[in-house]
């Protein structure tokens, strides 16, 4: 399951980061990394972007970001 598939309110863990490049890299510097725990805050009402939980800190992402980081579900 991807990051966007994620309801508001459900939390996952990373387990992939499917994206290379630049991208990859912004979204390192960011805290995105494998083992992470997310949780979805809030989705804009046309889906994009999304606003995420991660560590101690909201982070907004767009639709096409999120499309490339896997998850599981936790809850």
């Amino acid at each position: 399951m991807t990051l966007d598939e994620l309801k508001p309110g459900q939390s996952g863990r990373i387990t992939t980061i499917g994206v290379v490049g630049p991208l990859r890299r912004r979204l390192m510097d960011m805290g995105v990394l494998v083992g992470e725990e997310v949780k979805v805050i809030k989705v804009a009402p046309l889906g994009d972007p999304l606003e995420v939980a991660l560590k101690s800190y909201r982070l907004s992402l767009r639709r096409q970001e999120a499309q490339g980081i896997d998850v599981e579900i936790l809850s």
